[in-house]
């Protein structure tokens, strides 16, 4: 390494963030990316530990160490390079994912990980700043025709590498822009759009097609693609949101977080939404204390709402974990996110009983919600007795988690489902020949939340990159796509 002693000299130097009242005005991004000076002394803190337990812990095996050194030595493009081998997307995982990498790094033992994230992040920017992230079509074509369904970014990245294999890669959204969960889930101030349209205008240029308002099994005959296409890639999101069925749920002012979010993104990007969803001046309670809970907070706190609360189910998490216990694996700890510091109370071991009506004009509109305490042990749970409680709330956004693919684009293809309804494709291959994301249904693959259920931004990336190589190999024999 550049510098073998930079982890005992450097101390960690996190990303700044615009003041919150000044963000709240807008739904633009508000992290600034690290001058080169400051990404070089935090890549001087890589130590060169021998065994890169954080190139294990990143899901698409980033090699870590590589581009830390390259940065401290300030060569940028080659920094860049080894980023995207690994990584289609990196301004995506750079802004949107919640660093395992960082968790797994042999610093975080005793000290602060080194600033992983906060270095791809200033790699892929200045990637872009200076025009280095450029097309790359492919030398010759196969004359296959792939088909991806789902614009997320498993199926960005499964048509990516597909169509710079050589293949004819047509890509079908459901809906009226690409991008899936990263367009319509991810709120802006989280990850600008832009960031998508871009790489949109690249991979047109290496030859995806991108088709919009196509709904496979609605609007488009499941036995049409497999007619015209000689392989399948399904990579939709996991979009069947858990729900909550207690007295009161038919409220009008309760909703999914889904239904929520997308309607935002939509007039940030200029659409026009009668009877959209607003929380100025009200009092939200958001139930789930996820990354999609945190969304709404901010959100709802950009609306001007009067008043935020979120409730979890589970027991409040330790400040801090037991290194030596969990390392190098995520560790279950208090997580405090950018929304959380802009206005939001917070309370645990909460389980919503009751969604309260108004009363006259107000009969039909949710007024307030009644709440239990939980008293968790051994990991069961249980009502404290006398513990119920009612908090006042016009809005109340349900985000518990997803149960798995919305809509019917499974079982339009005849593809079989695991225990989770998820599709069934093992990610190594069956005894029986099946290779690694096939489904029973000939020529079929799977990848992505779609196959894996929810899960991060960084995982679907994983499986579309792995799912396009299995897919190339089915097609012409072999392969010399990258895992």
């Amino acid at each position: 390494m550049g510098k073998p002693t930079g982890f005992m000299e450097y101390q960690r130097l996190s990303e700044a963030y615009l003041p919150v009242a000044e963000r709240l005005t807008n739904y633009k991004e508000f992290v600034l990316h690290l001058s080169d000076e400051e990404a070089k002394i935090q890549g001087a803190r890589c130590m060169d530990c021998g065994i890169p337990f954080c190139s294990s812990g990143c899901p698409v095996n980033n090699i870590i160490p590589d581009w830390n050194d390259l940065v401290y030595r300030q060569e940028w493009m080659q920094a860049l390079e080894v980023l995207h081998s690994t990584n289609n997307f990196p301004e995506f995982t750079g802004r949107i994912c919640p660093a395992p990498c960082e968790a797994a790094c042999t610093l975080n033992i005793n000290d602060d990980a080194v600033g992983i994230k906060s270095i791809e992040h200033a790699i892929i920017d200045k990637g872009w700043e200076e025009g280095w992230v450029a097309p790359q079509p492919p030398l010759a074509k196969t004359g296959k025709k792939v088909a991806v369904v789902g614009s997320g970014p498993a199926g960005l990245a499964a048509a990516q590498q597909l169509a710079r294999a050589g293949h004819s890669v047509t890509l079908f959204e459901k809906n009226d822009r690409i991008g899936g969960l990263l367009r319509y889930g991810i709120p802006d101030f989280k990850m600008e759009k832009a960031h998508i349209d871009r790489r949109m205008a690249q991979m047109q240029a290496e030859g995806v097609l991108f088709l919009v308002n196509k709904n496979i099994g609605v609007d488009v005959k499941a036995e049409k693609i497999l007619a015209e296409f000689d392989a399948v890639v399904l990579s939709g999101g996991a979009e069947n949101p858990r729900d909550l069925p207690v007295p009161g749920r038919d409220l009008e002012g309760v909703y999914f977080a889904m239904d929520f979010l997308p309607q935002q993104n939509k007039v940030n990007a200029g659409d026009k939404l009668p009877g959209q969803i607003n929380a100025k001046g009200k009092h939200v309670v958001v139930i789930g204390g996820g990354d999609t809970g945190s969304d709404c907070v901010g959100t709802s706190n950009r609306h001007g709402a009067a008043s935020v609360t979120q409730f979890e189910l589970l027991p409040r998490p330790p400040e801090q974990e037991n290194r030596p216990l969990t390392w190098p694996n995520w560790p279950q700890k208090m997580r405090t996110s950018s929304s959380h510091d802009e206005g939001c109370s917070r309370d645990w071991a909460v389980a919503t009983k009751e969604f309260i009506g108004g009363e006259g004009k107000d009969k039909g509109k949710l007024a307030a919600l009644k709440a239990v305490r939980l008293d968790w042990k051994d990991g069961k749970m249980s009502e404290v007795a006398g513990s119920e409680f009612v908090v006042k709330a016009d809005l109340a956004f349900l985000a518990m988690g997803f149960l798995g693919p919305a809509g019917n684009v499974l079982d339009a293809f005849g593809v079989a489902r695991d225990a989770r309804s998820n599709a069934r494709a093992d990610t190594e291959g069956r005894v029986d020949g099946t290779p690694p994301y096939a489904t029973n249904v000939p020529k079929v693959f799977a990848a992505g939340d779609m196959r894996r259920g929810q899960s991060l931004v960084v995982w679907a990336i994983r499986e579309g990159r792995q799912c396009a190589r299995e897919v190339d190999c089915f097609l012409m024999g072999s392969t010399t796509l990258p895992r």
